[in-house]
């Protein structure tokens, strides 16, 4: 069983994803750079094996009109700023959130 993750905000990082999703391991790579680079800690909440942490997921993906924000993981929560990221990043975008600067507009792929 996983860990449980304390829900008290304590201006964290937080990445919410699953020991087996494939979307989640393909931002490792990513995250060891950010936080390399910016001396930044990110904690990983494992949501597919640990009920409360899917609780706490379920929490702060919620808009404030009740409407879900994002549905999936990975899914990306800064505690100090409130923003959030749903599903894989550019590294630019991760690093912005993370710093809690203005985001780059997320890459729109456009019809031919």
């Amino acid at each position: 069983m996983s860990e449980t993750i304390s829900k008290e905000n304590k201006g964290r990082l937080v990445m919410f994803s699953g020991t087996e999703c494939v979307h989640c391991k393909e931002m490792d790579p990513l995250i060891g750079q950010l936080e390399k680079e910016t001396r930044l800690h990110i904690v990983h909440v494992e949501v597919w094996h640990n009920e409360e942490n899917a609780a706490w997921l379920e929490e702060v993906d919620k808009n404030p009109d009740g409407s879900t924000f994002c549905g999936g993981i990975p899914f990306f929560y800064n505690e100090k700023t409130g923003k959030r990221l749903c599903g894989n990043q550019k590294y630019e975008r991760l690093k912005a959130w993370a710093l809690g600067q203005e985001m780059p507009k997320p890459d729109v792929q456009k019809a031919s």
